[in-house]
């Protein structure tokens, strides 16, 4: 039976995954940055200064371009989804959901919302 290690290690093994310093040029290439952490969550450590806030429960739904809840920037399935947890663990399940979705562009970065305010 498989453990969450196995499930993450799964897939970040799809991903290709962004060092926190690659963000800026990433978004400067069009990318969208999601951050999926919780409001209180947000509150506590802070937001992400350019980031579009779409919390993980309702992911799926605003990034799908096929779905009637999907947000404006969800115009095709080319969308570079860069998705933003607090630490990257549950950003890399994320990132893996949507390219289930048809989203191959979708990825995370390594060390969540810490490691850009680290910059």
């Amino acid at each position: 039976m498989p453990t969450i290690d196995d499930l993450l290690l799964e897939a970040r093994e799809r991903l290709h995954r962004l060092e926190a310093r690659e963000v800026a040029d990433e978004l400067t290439a069009g990318g969208v940055l999601v951050d999926i952490r919780p409001a209180a969550q947000r509150a506590v450590e802070g937001e992400a200064e350019g980031a579009l806030v779409i919390e993980r429960n309702v992911l799926e739904w605003r990034c799908d371009p096929a779905s009637e809840a999907h947000v404006p920037e969800a115009v095709d399935h080319d969308v570079r989804w860069i998705i933003l947890c607090s630490q990257g663990y549950t950003s890399s399940l994320a990132a893996a959901a949507l390219q289930q979705l048809g989203l191959h562009r979708a990825t995370d970065v390594v060390g969540g919302y810490e490691a850009l305010r680290a910059l």
